[in-house]
């Protein structure tokens, strides 16, 4: 999602390479090649690696620890991003933690650094050593980390070493134990899986076999009751939660004889008789209703309002009534989160260009998921309940996978979630897009497309634009009538976050020179600029991030400045310590917290225990159902670096802008709570929670804010973003002359 690699990013990248290639992972029988003594043509046997291509794996004869061999991550080329080594256990362990420890040893390690690392799928638990990564030029030094087990509920278990930035790291002598005791021990036991009748059906492996007849509105009536009725069972009835069927081929099952259906009550017999074929419903002693003080309540009007035979009405509330309650195949809560798991859910990544009946599925999964299990649903421009409707023919109807994947990105849109992007299996599209950029950054200041940055100043003679420069057209086409165009496939929260993310796509292309229109000291010009392969540019995405500056420096007037963008924990005792007799501090959230703060850096600004969110989450055993669960609080500290009890005594300004996303917007939250803050910028993404992954047919993969995040009195964040007390938004006139508008009106703020 972001450039920038931190501690988000690797961990989401990290977690989607294995889930994409479970497939083609090594299944490691033979004793694991810990050492790297085992190598093929240079490379450690068993192992993979993953990652920007300029980052290359290899043995190392000469500089190891022990034995003959270590292996070798180094950034060949000349700019940051990330490289990884890996290897997928055999198997799964009882126990309660597992620890991966090792030695490594670094060489100009810069913006960035070297780490090992262990993940556990899905979702289950993760550490990449962000936080305490090493960094510079170090000898050989042992290094370890530890996370919890889950055994029933681990589908893989993956470990590793990373290297984030430049420079180069070894990696020799890995161990893994579990509970203390080494790997291969006899002692350790192996967790034997629960199997599922639902991962034994292959029928439709290659295909769904569905041939459509021509669209109608009945038949398409039909299909939006079938999609209703499909997921209602899938995340209500009993004997579906236990994983007895594999629901999307029992839809391909069903379909040949429902396309048949010639008239109302024929389809609700139909109907009525499949719900039957899956057992009887026993009476649900558990069932509780939904409480009355629900944030979102399950929406099952559609039953109601549709024209259904009673005994189908019937069939269809009485599995409600009596549905399934603990553990559901289909669906789960992130331990001690809260946002949904959607388990079990196949990508069909070798399905390159899914058939009619798997785009129909693709809709139906999408819908439902949102419908029972996203928090902002009742936020959407469109009402839920008639998107269903809208888009299955648009999804019959997009027969090649550039129109799939353009359809699914529309899809996803609709759910009004800067979250939920298409992130993955956008080839077709991504090809569409191109692969080259100019070689300055634009963005939208003032309503207008505005040169702001070179990412290459080398290059700057023949981009021929200024800073300050407007562009007005790309290719002869208007940038309003491109916005225009493009904005149904850049799902977004709200505008500001949408003109974010297309800025950098309206200067990419695939051709190796876009012409442009433009407006510079008043004058009408016109050039046409070279565009060049992203790793030929030091390209950023959203902001800049000067790692080999300190997080936080001393402005004039004895004003403290911190920046998140590259804040690590180790500054923060610092921070507190050189701060403590300014007049006041700002902290700049314009970015994506490199590390997590609100509690560590919060509690220096409050002298008490102090709210500032609440959080709302979904019910499997009631799906579409949201309560209010108590959210975090900043602790207070008996801090040294603060004058006793009163705390600091300054005024805090927050920055933010349309960079703040996510964590980023959640800490603004925090530091919002304190009591002598003010925030200073324009309106953030609106984009709050953490994020849920859903896989669709053809392996496309997009993600959902899980989880609802309010203020502790219950007024929305999401799609609203975090409004500051005080706009200030940056002007064509500051571009030009160098200026940060918004953090000068920051120093003001403290200096009044």
């Amino acid at each position: 999602m972001l450039s920038k690699p931190n501690k988000l990013t690797i961990a989401i990248l990290l977690a989607f390479s294995f889930v994409q290639n479970a497939c083609t992972q090594p299944k490691v029988t033979q004793t694991l090649n810990l050492d790297f003594e085992q190598h093929r043509n240079g490379f450690p046997s068993q192992w993979t690696t993953f990652g920007d291509k300029e980052y290359k794996v290899y043995v190392d004869s000469v500089h190891k620890k022990s034995g003959k061999f270590s292996v070798v991550v180094e950034n060949t080329g000349s700019k940051k991003n990330y490289g990884a080594l890996s290897i997928t256990l055999p198997d799964n362990y009882e126990g309660k933690s597992i620890r991966l420890s090792g030695f490594i040893k670094t060489e100009n390690v810069t913006e960035g650094y070297a780490c090992l690392w262990i993940r556990i799928d899905p979702q289950i638990a993760f550490d990449n050593m962000s936080n305490r990564g090493v960094i510079g030029t170090t000898d050989w030094a042992p290094f370890e980390i530890n996370v919890p087990l889950n055994p029933k509920e681990t589908k893989q278990i993956v470990i590793g070493g990373l290297l984030v930035g430049k420079g180069k790291m070894w990696l020799d002598d890995l161990k893994i134990t579990i509970d203390g005791t080494e790997l291969g021990d006899p002692k350790i036991k192996t967790f034997q899986k629960e199997t599922f009748a639902a991962e034994a059906d292959k029928a439709f492996d290659e295909g769904s076999k569905i041939t459509f007849p021509s669209l109608n509105q009945d038949l398409i009536h039909n299909l939006d009751l079938l999609g209703k009725v499909w997921g209602l069972l899938k995340y209500h009835h009993p004997e579906i939660a236990k994983g007895k069927y594999n629901w999307d081929y029992e839809l391909f099952r069903f379909l040949p004889d429902y396309l048949k259906v010639r008239d109302k009550q024929q389809r609700d017999d139909l109907l009525t008789k499949w719900i039957q074929k899956y057992g009887v419903l026993q009476a649900c002693k558990t069932c509780k209703a939904t409480p009355s003080d629900a944030v979102l309540k399950p929406d099952l009007t559609w039953i109601n309002n549709t024209g259904l035979s009673a005994n189908l009405k019937n069939q269809l509330n009485d599995l409600y009534n009596n549905r399934s309650q603990g553990k559901n195949y289909y669906i789960a809560l992130e331990p001690g989160i809260g946002n949904p798991n959607f388990s079990n859910e196949n990508p069909y990544s070798g399905l390159t260009n899914p058939d009619a009946g798997f785009r129909l599925l693709s809709l139906y999964r999408y819908w439902n998921m949102i419908n029972y299990f996203f928090p902002y649903r009742h936020i959407t421009d469109k009402k839920w309940d008639t998107v269903l409707k809208e888009y299955i023919p648009k999804f019959l109807n997009a027969i090649d996978k550039l129109s799939y994947e353009l359809t699914a990105a529309q899809l996803i849109g609709e759910v009004n979630d800067t979250h939920a992007n298409l992130w993955g299996g956008r080839e077709k599209s991504n090809a569409l897009r191109g692969t080259k950029f100019a070689a300055f950054k634009a963005e939208f200041v003032q309503n207008q497309l505005v040169v702001v940055d070179y990412f290459n100043p080398e290059f700057s003679e023949l981009a021929k634009v200024k800073i300050g420069d407007v562009i007005t057209h790309v290719n002869g086409k208007t940038i309003n009538s491109l916005v225009d165009s493009l904005k149904p496939y850049y799902p977004a929260s709200n505008s500001a976050a949408r003109l974010r993310d297309m800025s950098i796509d309206l200067l990419r292309s695939p051709s190796n020179a876009i012409s442009l229109n433009y407006l510079s000291d008043g004058q009408k010009r016109q050039v046409k600029v070279p565009t060049y392969e992203r790793k030929n540019l030091r390209m950023y995405h959203w902001y800049k991030v000067d790692s080999s500056q300190k997080c936080y420096k001393l402005l004039p007037a004895n004003i403290g400045y911190i920046t998140l963008a590259n804040i690590k924990q180790e500054d923060i005792p610092e921070i507190k310590k050189t701060f403590k007799e300014t007049k006041g501090i700002i902290i700049d959230i314009r970015n994506y917290p490199n590390t997590f703060v609100p509690f560590s850096l919060g509690s220096y600004f409050v002298t008490e225990p102090t709210s500032f969110a609440k959080f709302s989450t979904g019910n499997p055993d009631n799906p579409g159902e949201f309560v209010f669960r108590e959210g975090d609080k900043i602790p207070n500290e008996n801090n040294k670096y603060t004058n006793g009890n009163n705390g600091y005594l300054g005024k805090l300004v927050i920055l933010v802008n349309e960079n703040s996303q996510s964590q980023a917007e959640y800490t603004a939250m925090a530091f919002r709570a304190v009591k002598n803050s003010i925030v200073v910028g324009s309106t953030t993404a609106g984009a709050d929670g953490n994020v849920s992954t859903i896989f669709l047919p053809g392996g496309l993969r997009t993600m959902i804010s899980g989880i609802g995040i309010y203020y502790p009195n219950g007024k929305e964040t999401q799609r609203v973003g975090i409004i500051p007390d005080i706009v200030v938004k940056p002007t064509i006139k500051g571009i030009k002359n160098g200026k940060d508008e918004v953090l000068e009106r920051a120093i003001k703020v403290i200096n009044q």
